[in-house]
């Protein structure tokens, strides 16, 4: 197996994994405080996918860090391929979720120019919110293409 920035059981694994789980839980933190975020059938479809991948980031990392202390590890073929398969769905829902509402505040914002006055710290929160959800998905898309690279190196 090989042994690349960001490999399951490494420090830089775990550095990745804790990134991810610290910028998903800041865009549902920021998202959640928004007032109205409600209204908006894409902002609670990207605090449910967000929530997921804190999850799942979340538990990997707790992962690395047993494999770190234990020195363990983790680079099995058949957790490999469950890792690349997990980080390919969360990766999917989250571009899915963070593009859903980059929408909405473009609409929003732009299109229907309600961000004046009163409205603009709400709409500063949306956009908080969907750029930690855009480097979430772009730390999980690192993570899945480092698992896939280790897979196909098998």
């Amino acid at each position: 197996m090989m042994d690349v920035f960001g490999s399951p059981g490494t420090l830089s694994g775990l550095l990745l994994r804790i990134g991810q789980s610290a910028c998903a839980a800041g865009s549902i933190g920021v998202m959640v405080t928004a007032q109205g975020f409600s209204l908006f059938t894409a902002f609670c479809y990207l605090i449910a996918s967000m929530g997921l991948q804190v999850l799942w980031s979340f538990g990997l990392a707790c992962l690395d860090i047993y494999a770190l202390r234990k020195k363990r590890n983790l680079q099995n073929p058949l957790l490999v391929s469950l890792f690349v398969v997990g980080d390919w769905v969360t990766a999917i829902l989250s571009l899915a979720a963070s593009c859903a509402s980059a929408g909405i505040v473009m609409l929003y914002a732009r299109d229907m120019d309600l961000c004046k006055g009163a409205m603009i710290s709400i709409c500063r929160s949306f956009e908080v919110s969907v750029g930690l959800a855009f480097i979430t998905w772009s730390l999980v898309t690192a993570s899945s293409h480092v698992m896939f690279w280790i897979l196909a190196s098998t």
